[in-house]
């Protein structure tokens, strides 16, 4: 019989997940109900938000219980369906785990994946979690007008560098702040960012101020810290902050000191807000559909890194806070295409 590989959750982290956190075991493969499938994962996601699912104190989901599979978004195919909506062969994305099978019910948010003639891993990042995220937060919460000036932290990740794209395609000037020059460099020349700030060289206020002459219109938040001190300064009257990921703050136990934030958004009549893609699920369809047409077009880019086989999985958290990576980061199994 063939056995099913599983992460396991077996310490709780305190702060950044290592792969010291977890173990892979081997189980039986799952037993299929009626109204379950059998899923075959072949590629398996990589989110910042794992952070937050192993933590001991519960965020906006429960916390992935020690000795479990380790939650994760991921695709593959069905080898066996008892529901009468798929077949064996179809093609599935969802909270599948970090694991090489898994029994699901389509009504756990099983999504068959539709955009076939673009890469099986684009499921998992651009036209997955990470685009359904740079989407609805950028024109549902953003609201960025034709002219206005959005920028962007973690700019050359999978998501920074969807909302600078999306951000230029409705006419906006994108500005993206990314760590490196290697990173910022990709930000100008791949993703098209009008310009381009490099966090860990120099005054980052000036390069802000020479990178925003006319002040910042939206914000899109991914890390939190001192970037985002930098930007609240230049915020105009107005503005909009999307509040989307605190990278750069490790714990938040005891909580980091630092500037407040009432004071400018009293004087600026600017908005802050706390944003999850999960609340924008009814905005999916679209996303994807924007999205997928404007790769299919080239007008769209983006990067992805491949790591390859199960053992890769538990380092792979830790990998993406060390800002490692390019891109959207994901674990390809076996047969993958």
């Amino acid at each position: 019989m063939t056995a099913n590989r599983q992460v396991i959750l077996t310490a709780r982290p305190h702060g950044i997940p290592e792969a010291s956190h977890f173990a892979i075991v081997e189980s039986p493969l799952p037993e299929v109900a009626a109204g379950q499938l059998l899923v075959r994962n072949l590629f398996l996601s990589v989110e910042p938000a794992m952070r937050g699912w192993v933590n001991a104190t519960a965020n906006y989901s429960e916390p992935v219980a020690l000795g479990t599979v380790m939650r994760s978004f991921a695709t593959g195919r069905v080898e066996a369906s008892r529901h009468p909506d798929f077949k064996r062969g179809d093609v599935v994305t969802g909270l599948f785990g970090w694991q090489e099978y898994a029994a699901v019910s389509p009504d756990a948010g099983v999504r068959r994946v539709t955009d076939l003639d673009l890469p099986l891993s684009t499921s998992l990042g651009i036209l997955g979690l990470n685009g359904l995220t740079a989407y609805a937060g950028l024109l549902e919460v953003g609201r960025p007008q034709p002219g206005q000036a959005v920028v962007v932290s973690t700019a050359a990740g999978a998501v920074g560098s969807a909302v600078g794209q999306i951000a230029r395609l409705k006419g906006c000037r994108a500005v993206g702040i990314a760590g490196g020059p290697a990173k910022a460099a990709v930000c100008l020349s791949e993703f098209g960012f009008d310009a381009a700030v490099d966090y860990k060289s120099g005054d980052l206020d000036a390069s802000l101020a020479a990178a925003c002459p006319s002040g910042v219109d939206v914000y899109f938040d991914n890390t939190a810290g001192s970037i985002s001190d930098a930007v609240m300064r230049r915020l105009n009257v107005g503005a909009r902050v999307v509040v989307c990921g605190t990278a750069s703050v490790s714990s938040w136990d005891p909580p980091p000191q630092g500037p407040r934030v009432e004071r400018v958004l009293l004087t600026k009549r600017a908005s802050m807000t706390g944003f999850l893609a999960l609340d924008y699920e009814h905005k999916r369809a679209e996303a994807v559909r924007f999205l997928s047409d404007r790769i299919r077009d080239g007008s769209l880019r983006y990067r992805e890194e491949i790591l390859d086989g199960l053992d890769a999985a538990p380092g792979a958290i830790a990998r993406l806070y060390r800002g490692e990576n390019m891109g959207k980061l994901l674990v390809r199994l076996t047969e993958a295409a």
